[in-house]
């Protein structure tokens, strides 16, 4: 008798051992979902911003061969309705034009500066030399950052970048979302994008900052030099921001910006391979966060990988087909209303459309990057 409970015992083990993990890989998901996510979802952004101090300002923008981009973007920033701003511009050793339309800008903008860098054979650098160059030439203490190829929303991107200072704030992350454009790629690049500030910007509100995007970002001068910069991590070629986030941010020194009106847009790739060499180099970064934020992000995608690897093994079999179904179906509902209220903070709606299909190409693109990433090495700055 005892040894046929112990066999029936055994045969449910061995029948049901998917469904358990599965489960369990889903009550982590809700976890996320309820207790990290949703932070974004519920947060109220300041309804008035007309009271807050102007404090001075400098944007850096670091450029590489960007002729093109400086010509349609620059602009918009040097005329920002803001009082009191410099624009600095590193030319980081181009080799086209950009020299000469900073010239011809700097003759009807005086707010602007460029520093020029030159080629150097005895001394090869990457993007955070150049970063490192522009905080040195700026006259003010909190800075704004962003990319050649980004444009500001409106002409209030500096208002509401300022106005998240305060005496303890020290590091103000904004979103940087990408043009929307026709076809699944564009959905695709723009969904990741909206999932990743979703991940950072909920984090940070939930005390734990670990990264931001130097696309659009802010940080205080003195913290830079306090840090010793990116002395810790100088020998990786780029990723100036996430790095410095993930060392210098704290849960008191740390918040967000994301009104529309501080966004910054910027052009997306325009085929997989080239947003696929993008994200191996972003996420070859992650090897060099602190310890619990490594976990955090890998336990994440792992539960999300189980989940969907378990029920499609478990359909396929059809091994309790009609209770997997469900579980599955309110899995993608709960997820998918969830995340519409986060992205429709983010005006990124319209991603969340086709979100089933995209969320499992992207876990197995994810996968594709770290397998990717293990045998090759990804290229850095440009």
């Amino acid at each position: 008798m005892r040894s046929d409970f112990k066999k029936h015992v055994l045969d449910l083990y061995l029948n049901f051992w998917p469904l358990y993990i599965g489960g369990v890989a889903l009550l982590i998901q809700l976890w996320f979902l309820l207790f990290v996510y949703t932070r974004l979802a519920v947060y109220k952004v300041k309804p008035s911003i007309a009271e807050s101090p102007k404090r001075p300002l400098s944007v850096v923008i670091c450029a590489r061969n960007e002729e093109e981009n400086l010509k349609k973007n620059l602009e918009h920033i040097l005329n920002q309705d803001y009082p009191d701003f410099e624009v600095i511009v590193v030319n980081d050793c181009s080799n086209d034009d950009s020299e000469w339309v900073l010239k011809e800008l700097k003759e009807r903008y005086s707010n602007l500066n460029v520093v020029t860098l030159k080629e150097d054979d005895r001394f090869k650098h990457g993007k955070k030399f150049a970063v490192t160059i522009g905080i040195k030439a700026a006259k003010h203490q909190q800075l704004v950052f962003t990319d050649a190829d980004c444009k500001p929303s409106s002409n209030q991107w500096l208002v509401h970048m300022s106005a998240a200072f305060t005496e303890d704030i020290e590091i103000v992350l904004g979103y940087s979302p990408y043009v929307k454009l026709k076809g699944f790629l564009n959905s695709f690049i723009r969904f990741e994008t909206f999932h990743t500030a979703l991940s950072y910007l909920s984090h940070a509100l939930k005390g734990n900052p670990y990264m931001g995007v130097g696309r659009n970002m802010a940080y205080c001068q003195d913290l830079f030099f306090k840090g010793k910069g990116f002395a810790s991590h100088m020998h990786i070629a780029s990723d100036d921001d996430d790095l410095f986030v993930n060392q210098a941010a704290t849960k008191t020194n740390t918040t967000i910006c994301f009104s529309s009106d501080s966004f910054t847009y910027s052009e997306p790739k325009k085929t997989f391979k080239t947003w696929f060499n993008q994200k191996r180099r972003h996420v070859s970064t992650a090897k060099h966060y602190k310890g619990f934020d490594r976990f955090q992000l890998g336990f994440f995608f792992i539960t999300q990988f189980l989940f969907f690897a378990l029920a499609t093994v478990l359909l396929a079999f059809q091994h309790q087909w009609m209770l997997v179904t469900g579980i599955v179906v309110f899995r993608y509902l709960f997820t998918w209303i969830s995340l519409a209220c986060a992205a429709g903070k983010l005006k990124e709606k319209d991603v969340m459309y086709w979100y089933p299909f995209i969320e499992i190409f992207l876990i197995f693109t994810q996968l594709n990057v770290f397998i990717t990433n293990i045998f090759a090495k990804p290229v850095h700055w440009k």
